[in-house]
């Protein structure tokens, strides 16, 4: 059984006991977390499309920890201008073990 959730504008496949890397979310790592958009669920081969969101339908999930991504830069140079940027990024996500799928 698996379901197709959204979270923080992205769509993730997700089944029971999957870990999966998402947007920074609310909450302490051990606490509990609910997705309630999911836009499918297949169970026993019978494949259940919402139009758009599934109705009666949740994921629960645990945080496992909040961590933060690899360092993007951002160089920006004009030549022969003496002009120059350096940026740093790093994302915030958090670490998610799907728990179950409530359907």
């Amino acid at each position: 059984m698996f379901a197709v959730i959204k979270t923080g504008g992205k769509q993730y496949r997700v089944a029971a006991n999957d870990v999966i890397t998402v947007a920074t979310l609310a909450g302490e790592p051990g606490s509990a977390v609910t997705f309630d958009q999911v836009l499918m669920v297949t169970n026993d081969g019978k494949t259940q499309v919402g139009a758009p969101l599934m109705q009666g339908v949740t994921v629960a999930g645990e945080v496992v920890e909040h961590t933060r991504g690899e360092k993007v830069i951002s160089f920006k140079k004009r030549r022969r201008q003496n002009s120059r940027r350096k940026r740093g990024h790093r994302q915030d996500y958090t670490v998610v073990r799907i728990t179950e799928i409530r359907a």
